[in-house]
This record gives structure tokens, C-alpha cells and sequence, in this order.
């Protein structure tokens, strides 16, 4: 059985983002292996407080928390999915506090020209990311790819890198939104009229692209 943990960073309960997780969730379960899903700012959890204890420890040494059972979910997990709104070119806060406690599974050594980063177990996981973001230009999302692809390669050389990126999300549901609907926003948001038509499909191709790829890393795909 594929273990799948997501993470749902937008504070928006329907929003776009959760719109995409849904459709991921839904291809999952089709395959025979639901979704476990997270949402950072329910949870109990303290920043990270840069103690380098966990180089000693092999784990945080923040207790106070509900770290130590995300944390167990993490590892065991095969499949991780963040999904999130970019925030001004990064993940919602939420999201990113969790995202530093993963310190917690690597090793890190100061050396004279860096740092290297050696994890406590050699992670073989697919990894995805969820992004819409209301630019135009999914060059918004940089910093979050960059993060990640960083990520997978110190956790360790199998672990796989899947990015879903939607762009022109502005507005709540807004990747649900039929032509005619998003020809009445875009005049709103003085938008050229003209891209509604091609928006409406872009968006219905995106929320397809999640569900074909919750099916096959749930294990119902080619993979």
C-alpha cells in the first residue's frame, strides 16, 4: 500500500489550492490509496529555534509540540505533497515553519567553503508541489522549485520532483471558473478579455493534470 502525507498550506479551506489537492486526493483514492491530509495552521507547532541539537539528538529537540507525530508521518510517508499559494514568491508561512523543522532529518556539518548536509536515513520518496499563484508568470514560484529540488537531492538520490504550477489565480475557485465567468473577472481585474477562453481550458487541463498524477503515484498509473 502507497503511504501518501499532503500538506495544504492556503488558509483558504475552498480556495484554488485546495481545488487542485482535491483533484489529487480524488486520483489517489481511485487507485486504492487515500490521502492523509495536513493543514499546517491547525496544528501545534513551534518554529524552529536553530539549536543544532538535532545534529546530536537525530531528531528535534523541540517537545512541546505536535512535531514528533508529523514528523513520524513524514518518514514513513512514500509519497509527500505540498500544496500552497505562492506568498510573495514562497510558500505561506504556515507551511514554511513546518518545512524548517525538516532540519531535524539531516545531519549538518560547517565546513571551510559550506555546509554539507548528510541525512540520518537515505529518503526514496516522490515529492510534489501544488503551486497556483496569481501571476502570469510561474517564474513567481522559482524560489519554492529551487527549495524543493535542493531538498530532494541532500534527503537523498532517488527522491523524485513533481511541480503542478497553475498561474493567473487571483481570486477564490477562480480555476473553476468557466469562460464566460472568467471574461466577467478579468474585466474586473482589467485583464484582456481574450484570455478567458484559453484560461477556462488551461485550468480544466490543470485540474485534470492532478488527478492523473494522484492516480499514478497512488499506484494507479504507468509509472
Amino acid at each position: 500500500m502507497t503511504k501518501i502525507l499532503a500538506f495544504n498550506g492556503s488558509p483558504r479551506r475552498s480556495g484554488n489550492t485546495a481545488m487542485l489537492l482535491n483533484e489529487f486526493t480524488k486520483g489517489t483514492e481511485e487507485s486504492g490509496n487515500p490521502t492523509d491530509v495536513i493543514f499546517p495552521d491547525e496544528i501545534n507547532l513551534e518554529a524552529c529555534r536553530g539549536c543544532l541539537r538535532c545534529n546530536i539528538l537525530r531528531k528535534c529537540s523541540v517537545r512541546e509540540d505536535d512535531w514528533e507525530a508529523i514528523s513520524e508521518k513524514i518518514l514513513d510517508a512514500d509519497v509527500l505533497v505540498f500544496a500552497s499559494p505562492i506568498y510573495f514568491h514562497h510558500l505561506t508561512s504556515p507551511l514554511k515553519k513546518m518545512i524548517d523543522r525538516f532540519r531535524s532529518f539531516i545531519h549538518v556539518q560547517i565546513t571551510e567553503t559550506g555546509i554539507d548536509h548528510t541525512p540520518w536515513v537515505q529518503w526514496d520518496k516522490d515529492f510534489v508541489l501544488i503551486l497556483p499563484m496569481g501571476s502570469s508568470d510561474d517564474i513567481d514560484s522559482k524560489p519554492v522549485v529551487d527549495l524543493f529540488n535542493y531538498m530532494c537531492s541532500i534527503l537523498g538520490p532517488k527522491n523524485r520532483l513533481h511541480v503542478i504550477k497553475g498561474t493567473r489565480l487571483a481570486v477564490v475557485k477562480q480555476v473553476g471558473k468557466t469562460a464566460r465567468e472568467l471574461e466577467i473577472l478579468y474585466a474586473k481585474l482589467n485583464l484582456p478579455v481574450h484570455l478567458a477562453q484559453k484560461d477556462a481550458a488551461k485550468n480544466k487541463d490543470l485540474l485534470v493534470e492532478c488527478f492523473e498524477l494522484g492516480r499514478k503515484l497512488g499506484g494507479g498509473g504507468d509509472s
